[in-house]
């Protein structure tokens, strides 16, 4: 597979193609992919996408993708290393958002949509990244300074969009514990070392014990089944956006082998794997 190489922390252009013409491939930087015009399929990571204007795809470097093009496409690319995102975002913000920010970009979650799903949200993104590509090409008086603000907002509105908030008061608000505990499970269920009971008490600085009877008393769910859950949503898009087979499936989703996959999804669907993707 091909890796693109980039050594610039941050780089916006712009491209227009009828047919995609590069090969499967990844990076060693983060790409923020917004699509201003035109329609296709997306494959990311071995599952399809269908695009359109709007879309947003924020891509880490160890994901592997390509586009199809049905019709004509206007690609705007925002490449980026981690610390180019510290260094943009205000100074007053980034407490507030290193917590996200850092989730975000460790989202190890390898179904990935289009990043904005708030309808206002993405046009307002759509525009800040036409701003932000004349911005970053205009050699005029503070054009790096502006290119700096815009990119900060759209990592803002990427990061509310994560977070799936109604807007902005609650990310200055914050998470309460919960909220926390369980947006972690969920950006990091496939993680099985994350998941284990000790290191995710690690990470929230409290005891195994105690981090299983508060989620439990918070929510209902014990953590494991808020993993399970997690885990059987990515095994519904797989199984509909994918050429994987079921022991391919089990296997990515840290299942024992494809009967324990089998038995698990039959428990919550009511029917088997191969049963769902047939109805889908």
């Amino acid at each position: 597979m091909k890796r693109i190489v980039n050594f610039s922390s941050f780089n916006v252009f712009s491209i227009e193609k009828e047919v995609w013409d590069i090969e499967y491939h990844n990076h060693n930087f983060y790409e923020l992919i917004v699509i201003e015009s035109g329609t296709g399929t997306h494959y990311l990571n071995g599952i399809t996408f269908t695009y359109k204007k709007g879309d947003a795809f924020l891509l880490r470097p160890s994901d592997a993708h390509e586009f199809s093009i049905k019709n004509k496409t206007r690609f705007i690319y925002i490449k980026f290393t981690e610390h180019h995102i510290w260094e943009s975002l205000q100074t007053d913000k980034k407490a507030e958002l290193h917590k996200v920010v850092r989730l975000m970009l460790e989202d190890s979650t390898f179904v990935y949509e289009s990043a904005i799903t708030n309808t206002t949200d993405r046009k307002h993104l759509l525009q800040l990244a036409k701003i932000l590509l004349y911005e970053f090409g205009n050699k005029s008086m503070y054009s790096k300074e502006t290119a700096a603000d815009i990119f900060s907002a759209i990592i803002t509105i990427l990061i509310r969009n994560t977070m799936n908030s109604g807007g902005m008061e609650r990310i200055s608000k914050g998470f309460n514990q919960a909220e926390r505990i369980l947006y972690y499970i969920n950006v990091n269920a496939m993680d099985a070392n994350k998941m284990k009971l000790e290191n995710l008490a690690k990470e929230f600085m409290l005891s195994r014990n105690y981090i299983s009877i508060y989620i439990k008393k918070q929510t209902g769910f014990s953590i494991q089944q808020h993993v399970m859950h997690q885990k059987i949503k990515a095994a519904e898009k797989l199984l509909k956006q994918s050429n994987y087979n079921i022991n391919e499936i089990a296997d990515r989703l840290g299942f024992n082998d494809a009967s324990h996959f089998n038995k698990i999804f039959r428990g919550y669907k009511n029917m088997s794997p191969s049963a769902f993707r047939k109805n889908n």
